[in-house]
């Protein structure tokens, strides 16, 4: 955490008067929406504010001796008698960091308890977030149900709201979950197991992605968390829990899906598809997004996915099926009636 604290500060790339102008859907730590994104917020402020007073004294000294030194005419050129050691300035030129340090030290130490060391109440909302290459599997074990790329969670303040604790699993080589407005990063490593909380403030969609470089598409591991009021979080939920509801006529669809290597890495609850490799596909439609945030979920993104994923994202590790452009527009209404 102490990493992904300084990570964060380091990292940032606004201004605090800023915050008030940017979209609300764009990372930003300077515009905090959870509490322990509010401790970092505060603790930049303060590590800010510490290293604009040491530039400005640093950049006052030297404007001074360059003013005050500068060669004059009259000047005859040679270099004025040298002074050779002072104790006073090696005293204060070795204390002054040293206090400097521990105080960064001390206020840092601090947010990192808070932060890791908080006591959650036993209404706090678990969830399983692992890794991949490159996506987000969302595993909801209270409930009982899994989801990818996009991660539903209730407010965490108010009457009804609750916390989030997250679980942090990889499947595969290192990862890191960050949503600057929410928390701080934090890595996901193979064969440990870290976690980290939430709690929102108030609803909306938060943006977020990988901050640990995992392979070619890194970049576009992108994750979405969209924090709803609590009534709203159990319908979700309790849509999530039932089995996909298809609609219109799409059994040749279906057929060629399940007659396919589709089953050996995708789930759709209800079907032969039982596969784990690839996101849950059982309310697809539900997503505003596919390929882990790359495209909107759109008929003809969606299609293109299926016939070429490397359009939309070159170097996924989904392969193209090798349909036929009847079959893909069949799997394509089949996936777009799991809602």
């Amino acid at each position: 955490m102490a990493s992904s604290i300084g990570a964060v500060l380091c990292g940032a790339c606004a201004l605090p008067a800023a915050a008030s102008r940017i979209d609300p859907a764009i990372p930003n730590i300077f515009s905090p929406a959870s509490t322990p994104a509010d401790s970092i917020y505060h603790l930049s402020l303060f590590v800010l504010a510490i290293c604009a007073g040491i530039f400005l004294t640093v950049f006052t000294l030297l404007a001074y001796a360059v003013v005050k030194y500068r060669q004059r005419a009259g000047d005859d050129g040679r270099e004025p008698p040298q002074i050779y050691g002072s104790n006073q300035m090696e005293l204060a030129w070795t204390v002054i960091p040293v206090l400097i340090v521990v105080v960064l030290f001390l206020a840092t130490a601090r947010v990192i308890h808070a932060v890791e060391d908080a006591r959650l109440p036993p209404s706090t909302l678990e969830v399983t977030a692992i890794g991949h290459q490159f996506w987000w599997e969302f595993q909801y074990p209270q409930q009982g149900f899994v989801t990818a790329n996009e991660l539903h969670v209730p407010v965490g303040q108010g009457a009804d709201g609750r916390p989030t604790r997250i679980q942090l699993l990889s499947a595969d080589t290192d990862h890191s979950f960050w949503v600057p407005k929410l928390a701080g990063k934090t890595d996901l490593i193979p064969n440990r197991v870290n976690e980290m909380w939430i709690e929102p403030h108030e609803t909306g969609m938060y943006v977020g992605q990988c901050a640990q470089y995992c392979g070619v598409q890194h970049a576009k591991m992108l994750l979405r968390v969209i924090v709803e009021s609590p009534a709203d979080f159990r319908k979700w939920a309790a849509a999530q829990q039932n089995p996909a509801a298809q609609a219109g006529n799409v059994a040749h669809g279906r057929e060629v899906f399940e007659s396919t290597a589709c089953v050996n890495c995708h789930t759709v609850a209800g079907t032969n598809a039982h596969g784990k490799f690839g996101p849950d596909l059982t309310h697809l439609m539900s997503r505003e997004t596919i390929a882990a945030g790359a495209a909107a979920n759109t008929r003809e993104n969606l299609r293109q996915w299926i016939k070429d994923p490397d359009v939309i994202k070159p170097g996924a590790l989904m392969p193209a099926m090798q349909m036929s452009e009847a079959d893909i527009d069949a799997v394509t209404d089949y996936l777009q009636s799991l809602r």
